[in-house]
């Protein structure tokens, strides 16, 4: 007979207690040979019956973007990065106040020099005296006399127009000299002296005032035979007298500067330029307006009369035009400087190299893999 097992089944194996499925019996391995590896769905487990902990995954370190609006630091009047309209204009304006002496001084004396010029130019003219004539005709003068006197007025007109036109071109090329001058040491937040900036400023006012008078006249002959030829030089030659203080070479070399550094962003940069000018014609307006206001009133009060100014009122618009350049005439100067700066930094990584003028430190160039 077949001896059978006890309570516990066959010999060597045990009965599964109720309510554990049956598991596979594991092939015994013969001797001498590992047991074969666990299934890959299989978790492994030690001998003690502890699972070990799950491996960490690598996590590559995070990366900082660079932030672009603090840029290498702001040493002087502008952060060193490419600027926006808001960074130029706030340039400008915290470069008058932080040197709002030297600024308003020379715009001042340039302010001065230009409304002396121009009111010398316009009694020795004396086109009063033409205006007075043409009153004087009354409605029996024939066409030849009033031809004849609206053509002495014009040549009159244009003789003081063209000593307003010298005078303005002298206190341009003045203020543009210095205020460039002042603006490349504030940039750095260095200070600077009146005696400093112009000693710096003067051997370059003649050649300077060249380049304004090139630059002048090629807005007027394309502004006679249309307006869009004169924006292309007033914006492709807009950075041309920043370019000719700063880098020091010549005019042309300037003019070619300039064309290089506006090239590719010539609406950014002809609308800016064209803010600017809105802005300070706006501001000149304003504070012009009460020393004209005699001229209104004289105007409106006599609407048969020709107005004809006397003296006095040509003085008193000379005041308002003096502390309007005085107050607005830096501005425009500095947003070109700015802009020219701005341009280079853009190109040429001049943001780099004016950190290091100012003792920043700079980051390393990143390296090749």
């Amino acid at each position: 007979m077949t001896e059978t097992g006890g309570p516990s089944g066959p010999e060597g194996t045990e009965k599964p207690q109720a309510g554990t499925p049956p598991q596979a019996d594991a092939p015994t391995p013969p001797r001498g040979e590992m047991p074969p590896p666990p299934a890959p769905d299989q978790q492994w487990q030690s001998p003690s019956g502890a699972t070990p902990p799950p491996l960490p995954s690598y996590q590559p370190p995070p990366q900082q973007a660079p932030n672009w609006k603090v840029g290498l630091g702001r040493p002087g009047v502008i952060p060193l990065r490419p600027l926006n309209l808001t960074d130029i204009l706030d340039g400008a304006v915290t470069a008058m106040r932080k040197y709002w002496r030297m600024v308003f001084g020379a715009a001042a004396v340039t302010a001065v020099l230009t409304a002396a010029l121009n009111l010398v130019g316009l009694l020795l003219v004396d086109t009063t005296g033409d205006l007075e004539q043409v009153r004087d005709l009354g409605p029996a003068a024939t066409d030849q006399e009033l031809m004849n006197q609206m053509l002495g007025l014009l040549g009159g007109t244009l003789a003081s127009s063209f000593i307003t036109l010298v005078a303005t071109l002298l206190g341009t090329t003045i203020l543009t000299g210095f205020l460039t001058v002042l603006m490349g040491k504030a940039v750095l937040g260095k200070p600077v002296t009146f005696k400093e900036a112009m000693k710096e400023a003067t051997p370059r006012l003649l050649p300077l005032l060249g380049l304004t008078v090139l630059y002048t006249l090629a807005i007027l002959v394309g502004a006679i035979f249309c307006l869009l030829p004169a924006i292309i030089p007033y914006t492709f030659w807009a950075l041309a007298s920043p370019a000719f203080i700063l880098e020091r070479g010549t005019v042309m070399e300037a003019f070619r500067r300039s064309v290089k550094l506006v090239s590719g962003m010539f609406w950014r940069v002809f609308g800016i330029l064209l803010l600017a000018y809105v802005i300070s014609s706006f501001l000149a307006s304003i504070i012009t307006l009460p020393f004209s206001f005699s001229a209104f009133l004289s105007i409106f009060g006599n609407l048969d009369q020709m107005y004809i100014p006397s003296t006095g009122d040509l003085i008193l618009q000379s005041v308002g035009t003096v502390i309007a350049q005085t107050i607005v005439g830096p501005f425009t100067a500095l947003v070109t400087v700015i802009l020219y700066i701005d341009q280079r930094m853009r190109r040429e990584g001049m943001d780099i190299e004016l950190a290091r003028a100012a003792g920043i430190a700079t980051p390393p160039p990143p390296r090749a893999w």
